[in-house]
């Protein structure tokens, strides 16, 4: 009774926000349901795959330890789901299987043989050939519901402070077609600012509305002039509706301009830290270029005053879709 009474006193006399803290850390912490059989999900998964893979080979046991140069032991607790291999160890077993390391602790597995082979077929092409792969492969399964014309629509595309919003309605009202931009979309179906999203339920959550806004934009705007997030292109489903349904063009600024202009919006938060934040900016810009580089057009803003941006991106445009088939008919 006593230690009851002890137990009930200390638990009452706490905090209940620091109760509540303790109970949802638990909560983040704790590993996936065990399967019935008690192996963990992970391993249970890593074990059917490995399996499956040797089983495509045609190999034994036997034969796939000798050529990972595993101990047949150590191979027959990975296929049971019931080993805790090292990455050095996947490694050599994906070596012998001849596939990836990530295609073991992928789903690629889950894949069907025309997958399979159609990945074998970009296995170690050139940058130009798979852009050409890529262009061909938009261009089979997204002709028929692109809606006319992707140079009926112009989609700009960059990162923030490259000029999207402000060119962008000054293209619009030149080519005489609406201008829209996607994060105004998102605002709208959301009922909060994108940055609320992000806050409030996540990266993946703001991408999903993402998504609906862009194909609610193509929807309602057979002709438009565009402006996309700068994380667009960090989810390939999007960026591939974009790509196949718009003529896009990427306004390329060196990460100084970009910086500049966004503070002179009057967003001071780069300020804080700004080593750290052009240091996370160049990063950023790093990463995604090789994602802004798809686009049809690239139109350089740096150093230049809005006049003769405009007047440029202007002559860029024109000259790159010919006067028959822009979306000022």
């Amino acid at each position: 009774m006593h230690d009851n009474a002890c137990y009930l006193a200390c638990h009452v006399s706490a905090n209940p926000t620091d109760i509540m803290k303790k109970t949802l850390a638990k909560k983040r912490t704790a590993p996936a349901p065990a399967k019935p059989d008690g192996r963990d999900p992970l391993f249970a998964a890593l074990a059917d795959r490995v399996r499956r893979l040797r089983a495509r080979g045609g190999l034994t046991r036997r034969e796939l330890a000798r050529d990972a140069e595993v101990s047949e032991r150590h191979l027959a607790n990975l296929e049971s789901g019931i080993g805790n291999p090292s990455l050095l160890i996947l490694r050599q077993v994906s070596r012998a299987l001849n596939c990836p390391i990530g295609e073991l602790i992928d789903d690629a597995t889950e894949e069907s043989a025309d997958r399979v082979l159609i990945r074998e077929l970009l296995n170690g092409r050139s940058v130009d050939d798979l852009n050409r792969a890529q262009r061909a492969l938009a261009a089979l399964f997204n002709t028929a519901a692109s809606g006319g014309l992707r140079s009926d629509r112009i989609a700009l595309i960059g990162l923030r402070g490259a000029g999207k919003s402000t060119l962008g309605q000054l293209l619009a009202q030149e080519l005489k077609v609406p201008f829209v931009e996607v994060n105004r979309e998102v605002e709208r179906l959301a009922g909060c600012t994108p940055e609320e999203v992000h806050a409030l339920y996540g990266a993946n959550a703001y991408r999903r509305y993402e998504r609906q806004a862009l194909e609610e934009v193509l929807e309602a705007h057979p002709r438009a002039v565009i402006a996309t997030p700068g994380g667009l292109v960090s989810e390939a489903t999007t960026f591939n509706l974009l790509l196949s349904r718009c003529y896009t063009v990427w306004l390329r600024a060196a990460p100084d301009d970009h910086m500049s202009r966004v503070i002179a919006q009057g967003d001071m938060r780069p300020m804080a830290g700004n080593r750290q934040a052009m240091a996370d900016l160049r990063l950023i810009l790093g990463e995604r270029t090789p994602f802004y580089s798809k686009a049809d057009l690239v139109f350089d803003t740096s150093g230049k005053p809005l006049a003769r941006a405009f007047a440029g991106l202007k002559t860029a445009v024109r000259a790159a879709i010919p006067v028959s088939d822009t979306i000022a008919r």
